[in-house]
C-alpha cells in the first residue's frame, strides 16, 4: 500500500498555538492552581479527551461563576466576547487569549467600524463561538447572514461592513458578497476567511484521481473538517470522516492507494497513527 498525504493538513496556525497555550500551562504549572478553557478548545474529541486527563476543565459562558477563585482560563481560537473576558479578569482569574490573531483582526474591524456607524454582517454560522464573538465587538450592531438565501432577503443598511467567519466557505462568500453588493455597492468588503482553510482544500484536490480512497482525519464537529471531507467525496468514490486511527473502514485496508488530509485541529499524532495503521496492515 501507498499512502499519499495531502500537501497541507492538519493543525492550522491558530489552533496549534491555542493547544500548544494549554499544553504550557499544564506543564508549568507547580501551584496545582485550576485550569479551564472558556468553550471547548479546539473541535477534536481526542485532544479534548487528553487534556481533560490532565486536569484541563471546560468552562462555558453560562457557567462563568462555578469557576475556582484565582484560576488559569485559556480563551480559544474562536475568542470570546469583551464582556466575558472583563468578567474572568475582575474575579481575579489569570486570563491567558488565544484567540487567533486572524479571529483579533475581525474583532478590532467589527469595533473600528461599529465607532464609525456602520452595522457589521457577518457570513457565518451565527451559533459559531467566532461570530458571536465578533458580533459582541460590534456593539450589538451586527447581522449574520448564514447563506445566500439570507442575503436575500436582507434589507442592506446604507453603511455596511461584510466579514466573514474565519472557516466560511468561500464558494458561499462569494455568492453572499455579489448579492449584498447588488444590493448596496457602497458596501464595505473584508474577506477575513483564513487560507489555512483554502490551502488545506487545494492540496486536497491535488489527489484527485491519484487514489482509491481518501481518508479525511478530524473532529466530526469541526466545520473545516466537515468541507474537506465533503470535497473528498466529491473527487473520489471512497471517502470516509474519521476521528482516529481505530474508524478507519476495513476496505481501506484492500486498496492500493490511500489519500490522507485532516481538519485544522487535527493533531499531528494523530495523521501519524493512521498512517502507520494503514501501512501495518499492508
Amino acid at each position: 500500500m501507498e499512502v499519499i498525504r495531502a500537501k497541507v493538513l492538519g493543525f492550522c496556525m491558530g489552533v496549534r498555538r491555542a493547544v500548544e497555550t494549554a499544553e504550557q500551562s499544564v506543564s508549568k504549572n507547580s501551584a496545582g492552581t485550576k485550569i479551564y478553557t472558556l468553550g471547548p478548545l479546539i473541535h477534536n474529541p481526542v485532544v479534548l479527551n487528553d487534556l481533560e486527563k490532565k486536569g484541563v476543565s471546560v468552562l462555558t459562558d453560562k457557567n462563568l461563576d462555578q469557576a475556582q477563585p484565582d484560576s488559569i482560563v485559556i480563551i480559544r481560537a474562536h475568542g470570546t466576547t469583551p464582556q466575558v473576558q472583563s468578567y474572568l479578569e475582575s474575579h481575579n482569574h489569570t486570563v491567558l487569549d488565544a484567540t487567533c490573531p486572524k479571529v483579533h483582526l475581525s474583532q478590532k474591524r467589527a469595533a473600528e467600524w461599529n465607532g464609525k456607524g456602520f452595522t457589521i454582517i457577518i457570513a457565518g454560522d451565527r451559533n459559531h463561538g467566532e461570530v458571536v464573538s465578533i458580533s459582541a465587538y460590534a456593539g450589538g450592531n451586527a447581522l449574520v447572514i448564514e447563506n445566500p438565501q439570507e442575503a436575500e432577503a436582507l434589507d442592506v443598511p446604507e453603511k455596511a461592513v461584510l466579514i466573514a467567519q474565519t472557516t466560511f466557505s468561500p464558494v458561499e462568500f462569494e455568492k453572499i458578497k455579489s448579492i449584498l453588493k447588488e444590493k448596496n455597492p457602497q458596501i464595505q468588503i473584508f474577506n477575513s476567511i483564513c487560507s489555512a482553510t483554502m490551502e488545506r482544500q487545494d492540496a486536497l484536490s491535488q489527489l484527485e484521481g491519484k487514489t482509491d480512497g481518501i481518508l479525511v482525519i478530524g473532529g466530526k464537529s469541526s466545520a473545516n473538517t466537515r468541507r474537506l471531507y465533503e470535497r473528498a467525496a466529491s473527487i473520489c468514490k471512497n471517502a470516509a470522516l474519521i476521528e482516529n486511527a481505530s474508524e478507519i473502514p476495513p476496505e481501506f485496508f484492500k486498496m492500493q492507494k490511500v489519500g490522507l488530509t485532516a481538519g485544522a485541529s487535527t493533531p499531528d499524532n494523530i495523521i501519524e497513527e493512521v498512517e502507520e495503521l494503514l501501512l501495518q496492515n499492508n
